[in-house]
């Protein structure tokens, strides 16, 4: 049974990932996360610092998204985006890990990759492993290699690739053990569907239909 006494708005990182979003869009948003309060606004670097502007002196996080959507970007140019989305304001960092190394047995690189971006930053990063593409083991090695490398959250998918799944954050959770947070990220549509994901394990749910499910009744 789930538990519905959750409010799912203070798991939410509202997610604006339309690359054509204007700035009335992104100011949109800030407000609506603000007033509702949602744990985060996740925007494209170029939309970072707007987005700082428009939620200072607020409880609301900045989030951005790095090497997003393919991972494929080489280290230095991730870690550069990573840098300057800091210098503007970046809170937390959604960063999507190359899968390339990841299946061609690459560790040490895909280790390397998600390591100095965690150092170099200091903010608390999100791993997006796109579950939907990888094998159980390519999942729990991309974990494990993340967790050492120091990430704050595992990342169920950039939402590009499919939905998140409640079968995906039992995994995760079962595998990180609770040394990280979970993220549910991928075609989350309605309240119920992220307290299905909150109750198997989720930290934070990233949704562009965030208003939506914090406006519908239990």
């Amino acid at each position: 049974m789930l538990q519905t006494d959750i409010n799912p708005a203070a798991y939410i990182d509202y997610a604006l990932l339309d690359p054509s979003a204007s700035h009335e869009q992104v100011d949109r948003v800030c407000e609506e996360a603000d007033r509702l309060g949602f744990a985060s606004v996740c925007v494209y670097p170029c939309n970072v610092k707007r987005t700082t502007e428009r939620l200072l002196k607020t409880k609301v996080e900045i989030c951005t998204v790095i090497g997003f959507p393919s991972g494929a970007t080489t280290s230095n140019v991730k870690l550069y985006e990573a840098m300057e989305a800091v210098e503007n304001g970046a809170t937390e960092l959604d960063v999507v890990i190359n899968f390339g190394w990841l299946k061609t047995g690459q560790t040490n690189l895909l280790h390397q990759d998600i390591a100095q971006i965690c150092e170099e930053t200091g903010k608390p990063v999100k791993a997006i492993l796109e579950l939907s593409l990888l094998t159980d083991d390519e999942r729990e090695l991309a974990a494990e290699v993340c967790m050492d490398a120091g990430v704050a959250f595992l990342k169920t998918g950039t939402g590009w690739a499919g939905a998140a799944t409640v079968e995906m954050v039992k995994f995760l959770k079962e595998i990180s053990r609770d040394k990280v947070g979970i993220k549910a990220s991928g075609g989350i549509r309605t309240r119920e569907q992220a307290i299905a994901l909150i109750d198997a394990g989720a930290t934070r749910i990233g949704t562009s239909h965030a208003v939506a499910i914090a406006h519908t009744k239990n």
